[in-house]
């Protein structure tokens, strides 16, 4: 028990220096972001010498988690760190990224802004690719429903993947937001208190 809790205060104090090197861009403002997502994998493999760790015990909240058919998931996370930052980071693929940091008393809801401009720009901004077909999950404690409504409208906008949207649902309304909402409960889609 006191070898895993040493760990992760290893681990945290190793991630604590490495965002120090994040920097701020205009359209990310006030969000801080690598020019590249760190490797959290190869993070707790140095600080840790290859001991093992599983990093989602680091996590505080999930922002999204998504499967699809294939059995695939990708997970968007979030980690409270000690200094008063928000560490974004995702799950998929085998990988867990660093992708960007929030002040927990910012000015602005940084959970949303961040998943604004995740959607806006399909993750180029923090140097991710959102790609594939849509999700057949959703799972979600944001209980703003339209906040999870807009992400997929914006995301699938900008992946041009409104036909597959509305050949998935066998529906094309005249509003894009009313397909996406009918695609979102077919998912399951589940808000507040759906996670863990």
């Amino acid at each position: 028990m006191f070898a895993a809790r040493q760990n992760r205060v290893r681990v945290i104090q190793e991630i604590e220096r490495t965002i120090q090197q994040f920097r701020t861009r205009t359209e990310l403002w006030p969000l801080r972001a690598p020019s590249a997502p760190v490797s959290l994998d190869e993070l707790a493999a140095r600080t840790l010498e290859s001991r093992q760790f599983d990093l989602l015990t680091l996590r505080s909240r999930t922002l999204l988690w998504l499967q699809w058919n294939t059995g695939d998931t990708w997970e968007l996370w979030v980690l409270a760190l000690p200094s008063g930052k928000k560490l974004y980071c995702d799950t998929g693929g085998g990988e867990t990224r660093m992708l960007a940091t929030g002040r927990r008393d910012s000015e602005i809801e940084t959970d949303r802004f961040f998943l604004e401009l995740l959607s806006e720009s399909a993750g180029e901004h923090f140097g991710i690719e959102m790609a594939g077909g849509p999700p057949s999950l959703v799972r979600s404690p944001i209980e703003d429903r339209p906040l999870v409504v807009d992400f997929f409208v914006n995301l699938f906008e900008v992946m041009d993947m409104e036909e597959e949207i509305r050949e998935l649902i066998g529906y094309r309304h005249d509003d894009f937001r009313a397909d996406v909402e009918l695609w979102l409960d077919r998912t399951g889609f589940k808000a507040a208190n759906a996670m863990r």
